[in-house]
């Protein structure tokens, strides 16, 4: 049987907004609204109305103007809205995913969600409040998962497991947002002394 040579590895970019949210790139009609796009909630949802907002940042400090972050996360319940949740059924009224673009000026992110509940982590230990992300933009070949964890739930911070695997403790503080002005400001480094922690999964 012939073999087929392994096809050369590819960059996300340069059209990944054109390519996951065409309407914010300005070609309409490809959907109603961009999938992903307005809060995570509708009314009536459960829980606390928080804002999220951020910028991807190079190795040289830059803000990227043209990335994708999302989001997944559980709801105030701390259930995830998928058919796999096997503890009930989550809040109909929140979405638990999102996606939003890096804008172009600025490379500003954001999204508004709730905050969500605790987890339970498999071994019945219970994970702190947070939110995935996964972040892809130009010159990022796959793309990076990381989470952000909240500044107000030190104490559940400081026992959560995830956390608690990242060897050098300094760098924990990566994961976690600051709160200015009521907004949680979470940004993504993805290189130099301030890089975020990246999760293999």
């Amino acid at each position: 049987m012939a073999r087929l040579r392994e096809t050369p590895s590819q960059t996300a970019g340069p059209y990944v907004h054109i390519g996951a949210v065409p309407t914010f790139a300005g070609l309409d009609g490809v959907y109603p609204q961009d999938l992903g796009s307005g809060p995570l909630y509708e009314d009536g949802a459960k829980g606390e109305r928080i804002t999220i907002r951020g910028r991807v940042i190079d190795g040289t400090g830059t803000p990227l103007l043209d990335g994708i972050v999302e989001i997944w996360q559980a709801d105030a319940d701390g259930l995830y809205n998928s058919p796999m949740e096997p503890r009930g059924p989550a809040d109909p009224k929140f979405k638990g995913w999102g996606r939003a673009a890096t804008m172009g000026t600025d490379g500003v992110f954001t999204f508004e969600t709730i905050k969500p509940g605790r987890v339970p982590w498999p071994d019945g230990r219970v994970q702190a409040p947070h939110v995935a992300l996964w972040i892809v933009a130009r010159g990022i070949n796959i793309g990076l998962h990381t989470r952000m964890y909240f500044p107000d739930e030190a104490e559940a911070n400081a026992n959560d497991p995830v956390l608690g695997r990242i060897e050098q403790k300094v760098r924990r503080d990566t994961l976690v947002a600051e709160r200015r002005d009521g907004v949680y400001v979470f940004d993504i480094h993805l290189q130099g002394e301030a890089e975020t922690v990246f999760l293999d999964i």
